[in-house]
């Protein structure tokens, strides 16, 4: 199956808004439904592999880079140079990300529920180079290799994310199906170009399809394919901000 085979094989027409009442923002564990599809083994073993093999290189190659973009960020504006943030991990867990800090510190929103938009006035000028570039993104490989992340899966979500003022759970019953596997530095969706602020339902639905397909076809040779997708996409329309 190619890459423009694999995109028009996911459909987001079974994807309706519940109207079924979520609990509040506190930091539960949902349950995953026991009938959720179960990866292969020999392809869940190789998927970590490469994720120790591939961020551990991705570290040492890129430490001197690293800490260049740490002391702009320190020059830059006053406050640490890495931001973490409780998200959705495999299995429901919460876990802490890390990313290059690219907002002021008296404005960032810990929770992540607040959006950046376009121009958000939050955003530092370094930061906003790093978010454009995804730079901000690559301390997620210590995510990765300390097992929290995958550098394919669905994409980490803030908890309590909203889409249009509904969440997430509320817009999609099978949304915590998505968590079934580790969320991934990038994903289907990525890949898609599906990317920005989900200030529509229906922008999310799109995701949420994207990420649940992943999980129930998942195979070491759909992330392989997944990465060279994203590699592409970031080329030729990458516009994160």
């Amino acid at each position: 199956m190619s890459i423009t085979e694999l995109n028009n094989s996911i459909s987001t027409e079974s994807f309706r808004p519940s109207r079924r009442q979520q609990p509040s923002l506190k930091i539960q564990t949902p349950v995953i439904h026991s009938d959720a599809p179960q990866a292969p083994l020999v392809d869940l073993v190789l998927k970590r592999a490469f994720d120790i093999v591939s961020s551990l290189s991705a570290l040492l190659v890129l430490a001197p880079f690293l800490l260049f973009v740490a002391l702009l960020i320190k020059i830059d504006s006053p406050g640490p140079v890495l931001f973490k943030q409780t998200r959705w991990g495999k299995n429901c867990k919460a876990i802490k990300v890390y990313k290059f800090r690219s907002m002021r510190t008296d404005l960032c929103d810990v929770s992540g529920v607040a959006q950046t938009v376009m121009n958000d006035p939050r955003v530092t000028r370094v930061g906003a180079i790093l978010r454009r570039t995804n730079v901000d993104e690559l301390p997620q490989l210590l995510n990765v290799l300390l097992g929290h992340m995958s550098v394919v899966g669905p994409r980490c979500h803030a908890i309590g994310m909203r889409a249009g003022g509904v969440l997430y759970e509320e817009l999609v019953p099978e949304y915590h199906q998505r968590h079934a596997m580790r969320p991934g530095m990038t994903g289907l969706a990525q890949m898609r170009g599906l990317r920005g602020p989900t200030d529509r339902p229906a922008k999310a639905r799109a995701r949420i399809a994207s990420d649940l397909y992943y999980v129930g076809n998942f195979s070491i040779l759909m992330d392989m394919r997944i990465i060279f997708g994203t590699i592409v996409s970031e080329l030729t329309r990458g516009k994160g901000f």
